[in-house]
């Protein structure tokens, strides 16, 4: 069952265009990650915060990539990786139009 991640960590910058010209060696090592099916970058220059929305495959990939990329964020200098984990309630989100993929609709 797909399970979403939710990353949060303090960031200086860049931001916006800048940032997506920084990142992108880091975005072509995400879009590699097993079990990754998605990720949203988010990013909020006013509160100093950066980091995304993800969709797994299943919860042992989604656990694996948290505690791999907290390690190479706090590798960055960055003091503090929130993260979370959720199940994903597929009836109700695809009433929504969410995301997901063919086999997350065939699930309870």
């Amino acid at each position: 069952m797909a399970v979403l991640l939710q990353i949060d960590f303090p960031f200086q910058g860049p931001w916006g265009a800048q940032m997506s010209e920084a990142l992108q060696g880091l975005a072509t090592s995400i879009a590699e990650e097993l079990g990754l099916l998605w990720k949203i970058w988010t990013e909020s220059p006013e509160r100093e915060e950066a980091g995304g929305i993800y969709l797994f495959s299943d919860r042992a990939q989604a656990e694996a990539y948290l505690a791999m990329h907290t390690a190479r964020l706090q590798s960055f200098g960055v003091p503090q990786v929130n993260g979370k984990l959720f199940e994903i309630n597929t009836a109700l989100s695809l009433i929504d139009r969410a995301p997901l993929p063919a086999a997350a609709a065939d699930a309870p």
